[in-house]
């Protein structure tokens, strides 16, 4: 792979809270993806590049998912560690992802205002983006080991506060490991379900060995299956602007990480559904790491992408990645 490397300022906010952390991060650009070169076919998506990402500060790290915070390519992560991490996106003169810049990092706070007191509460793993009148206003927030789900408040595109708990079934409240609930996502606005909030299991299945899974909603409320595949697990939802689905899958194979994006017809996206989703792409080995974070987003030039990131579980030989694709017109 040919590697750029951008050196990234430290960007310093004004009237931080004290516990936040500013962070500088190196990226180097990525430019080949499974042998092909930018902006060419790959299975049934466009690649568009990518970035890896160099930190020196120890806390950072673990990145469970992603979510679009703000209208200036403003984003955040969450980590395993019980962490917001927040940044903007760059892009260079040709709408490629350049690097990640005003990178910072907050605990996440319990309900009291408080950090996680303690490791078994922080695991935090799925994330979407609460929007009133068009408006981002808040994240919402899934956790595992603790399992749970809470709403915090967005400042100038920064997620923070303390923690709103959203009512979830019995059933999930009850699962107790590092494979419970995985993926977050909210319907848009397009979608059938729209406003309803989809809580995917890891490794939580149904009679049937399928995942099970479940909708947050007023109207469209309920449960919900996605189908079961070889190897891998879902570990990250997001919605296409039309309403579709796309659910990223990530598991182990001979000692390397695979990798599956699949799409689920909007239609399909509803309780008391099997969902099954087309496969759009796969990819494993080397041109990977463990990928468990998924966005979609519109770039500065107005272009709709898929930006899929990893989690290095703090290891110094897992990288941080973020690749981005676009759909064929």
């Amino acid at each position: 792979m040919l590697r750029r490397w951008v050196p990234i300022a430290s960007f310093v906010l004004l009237a931080q809270p004290a516990a936040a952390i500013d962070v500088t991060v190196t990226a180097a650009q990525l430019t080949r993806f499974k042998g092909v070169e930018l902006d060419q076919p790959v299975d049934k998506l466009i690649f568009r590049g990518g970035l890896t990402l160099q930190v020196q500060d120890d806390m950072f790290g673990g990145l469970s998912s992603i979510t679009a915070t703000g209208p200036n390519q403003d984003i955040a992560f969450i980590t395993d560690r019980g962490q917001f991490v927040s940044a903007k996106l760059a892009y260079d003169e040709t709408d490629r992802l350049l690097s990640l810049i005003g990178v910072t990092m907050d605990p996440i706070q319990n309900s009291k205002g408080a950090p996680l007191p303690r490791q078994y509460a922080r695991d935090a793993e799925g994330m979407d983006t609460v929007y009133r009148d068009g408006a981002a206003v808040a994240v919402r927030v899934s956790f595992e080991n603790l399992t749970r789900v809470a709403d915090f408040s967005l400042t100038e595109a920064r997620p923070g506060g303390p923690a709103r708990e959203i009512d979830i079934p019995e059933w999930l409240t009850d699962l107790r490991s590092n494979k419970s609930l995985e993926s977050l996502c909210i319907a848009p606005s397009s979608s059938p379900i729209a406003g309803s909030t989809l809580l995917l299991t890891e490794d939580s299945l149904d009679e049937n060995g399928n995942h099970r899974g479940h909708f947050l909603g007023n109207a469209d409320k309920g449960p919900v299956g996605y189908t079961n595949s070889p190897i891998v697990n879902p570990t990250d939802c997001a919605f296409l602007p039309n309403g579709d689905l796309l659910v990223l899958e990530r598991g182990v194979a001979l000692f390397s990480f695979v990798m599956n994006l699949r799409r689920v017809p909007a239609a399909e996206v509803r309780p008391g559904n099997l969902m099954t989703g087309e496969l759009l792409l796969s990819a494993e080995g080397g041109e990977i790491d463990n990928m468990e974070s998924l966005m979609v987003h519109v770039t500065p030039a107005g272009e709709t992408r898929i930006l899929i990131g990893s989690d290095n579980n703090f290891n110094d030989w897992q990288r941080h990645m973020l690749l981005e694709f676009a759909l064929p017109e």
